[in-house]
Parts: C-alpha cells; structure tokens; sequence
C-alpha cells in the first residue's frame, strides 16, 4: 500500500509499504476516506515542528472498515468510522478515567501522522491498522457528512472540550478567541451554538475572519489586551505573544485554554495572571473521550462544521496539494 510522508520541507511523497494486518483479535484495518491536515500538520509542513523526517503524516479522518479481529464487536467491515488520533487501550486507570492521551498500555505520546510513542503510521495512508477497534473507533452517526466530520479525529472534538464545558459552568460567558486556523473558528461556531454572550475572534487573515462573523461573531485583525473583558480565552496560535495577550485579558477566575502547539519559548505574564486568579490549560486532548458529544452536537442542527472546510480534493493529488496553504482541505476517495 502506500502511505504519504513527510520528507523535507513543504515536500510529501507516496511511498510504499506492507499492508498493514490484523495482530491480534482487537484490531481492525480501516481505509480513510476523508482525511484532512490538523492545524499542527500546517506547522509540520513549514518546517516548525521539532522531529526529523522522514515519517508518515496525518492524524484526522473518517474512514471504512476494511477487516476487524475475532473480538471485535462494535463495528462491522463497510462502516464509517471516526478514527482518534491517539493510540488507547480504553481498559487501563488513564483511559478509564477518561486520559486516553496518556493510555499506559502504549509508551507515551502514541498516536497516528508521528514517530512518537511508537510507529503508528498516518492516517493519509491507503490503510491503516487500529488497535482495540472497541475502545478506539467510533462510527459517524447517520446524517453526518465525512466531509465535514473529517476533523472529529482531532481539532473539531478538541474544539468543543476547549469551550463546551466552560460555557455550561457559566451560561452565557464571554469568549475570546485568538486564532490562526481551523480550531479558532470551530470554537466561535460551537460557543455561540452554546450560548455564549458574546465571542471575539482575533486572526490577521481576513478570509478567516469572514468565515467567524458567519458563526455570529465579532473580529478584529489585532487587538490589545481587554482589562477584565472575557470569562473565556482560547489561544490556537502556538505564539506566547498571542497566549499573553489571552491571558491579560480574562475577567477574574477566568479560563484560558491553549491548544496551540508552542515549539518556541517565551514569557507569561505571571504577575497579571496572579492578581486576576486566572487558570491556564496548556493541553492536547483526550479525543476519545469526547468525540461522541462532539459528533452529538454536529448532529444537532445548531453548527455547520462544513463551513470551515476549504477545499475538497481527490486523494491521488495529496503530494502536490498537501503542502499548499489552505485553512482545512479534506482529501476524499471513494466513498462507496
């Protein structure tokens, strides 16, 4: 089969592999059919990220299952399927405390589209194998586009952890928003479907900023901190800068989430964030565990996901497309 990977910068090429097989009767083999680049992807692919190539990419899908094990029991070979992008058992203390991210059956940090914790390999890839499919996989609900879902792997479940919990603690919360790609505008889409009070979105690229005042909120190109101006901040930029305008603006006991991927250090104004009592997050996510109120909500009628997907793009054109900036393109094939 071939599996895409990342070899320099900006540079992704097909190159062939084993096809992956069942070790055990917990697997299955799936075959993505919609596969989209994260937001770190991007980074990645510019150059930013901190492993050597060359490796598989591509951690986001919805795919078909191809074969599953003897013990498999929660899907069946056709369905559509969200595939996570971290690697869980669902049986050890972590993951049944909800910590699928820091599952203790794997080495740390397993997951799809990076040699870490293993080798996994991408989810842009003709095939791939899933461990514990039971504890892994879950199917897209009837009704639900792979298209639009392709992110439900990583940045739109994210998106909802960053601001779902906050906003049913406090109905009604002012949200800020300083972003740079999908999961800024996923999150203005999911906070104002959730009632937030007001959302600000913070981005210097004029089409995103388009796309959030379709999702109901207000933008600006750049902003300095608002004094006490929200109870919510979501940081999706991988810049300190960025995350220290975040924080200096919260309201007392205020939440900041940072889910950008912070390769660069810097400074945090400590001393603002003592006087205001504020907490910081600085977290990747334990997808599965909320991929299914994720998808719960994509089901409701009360978000359109599909808004923030750019492009859509044949598979066979992966190599050349993948490197080229685009906000959330998603690489389909057949579907039937």
């Amino acid at each position: 089969m071939r599996e895409l990977t990342y070899v320099a910068r900006h540079t992704v090429e097909w190159r062939e592999t084993p096809d992956p097989k069942l070790q055990s009767g917990q697997d299955a083999i799936v075959a993505p059919v919609a596969a989209t680049p994260c937001d770190v992807d991007s980074a990645i692919l510019a150059g930013h990220g901190f492993l050597e190539p060359p490796f598989p990419i591509g951690h986001e899908c919805v795919a078909r299952v191809v074969d599953i094990g003897d013990a498999v029991t929660g899907v069946t070979p056709g369905d559509l399927v969200v595939v996570p992008w971290s690697i869980s058992c669902g049986a050890c203390e972590n993951c049944r405390a909800g910590l699928t991210a820091h599952c203790t059956s794997v080495p740390h940090m397993a997951m799809y589209g990076a040699p870490v914790g293993g080798s996994w390999g991408g989810l842009f890839s003709d095939l791939v194998r899933v461990p514990w499919a039971d504890a892994m996989l879950v199917p897209l609900p009837p009704g639900l586009d792979a298209v639009a879902m392709a992110s439900a792997s990583d940045n739109w479940s994210l998106s909802w952890r960053l601001v779902a919990p906050h906003l049913r603690a406090r109905p009604g919360a002012r949200v800020l928003v300083v972003a740079r790609g999908s999961i800024g505008l996923y999150v203005c889409d999911i906070a104002r479907a959730l009632g937030a009070g007001d959302v600000l979105y913070v981005d210097p690229d004029s089409e995103h900023r388009k796309i959030a005042e379709g999702f109901g909120a207000r933008t600006a190109e750049t902003i300095e901190p608002i004094h006490h101006g929200f109870d919510v901040a979501v940081e999706a930029t991988g810049r300190v800068d960025q995350l220290s305008l975040a924080l200096k603006s919260l309201a007392p006991e205020g939440f900041c989430e940072s889910a950008g991927n912070h390769f660069r250090p810097g400074e945090l104004p400590l001393l603002d964030m003592y006087l205001t009592g504020v907490t910081l997050r600085v977290a990747r996510d334990n997808v599965r565990n909320h991929i299914p109120d994720a998808l719960d909500l994509a089901g409701s009628g009360l978000v359109t996901p599909e808004r923030v997907v750019s492009h859509v793009i044949d598979w066979e054109n992966l190599p050349d497309a993948l490197p080229e900036r685009r906000l959330k393109p998603v690489f389909v094939r057949d579907r039937s």
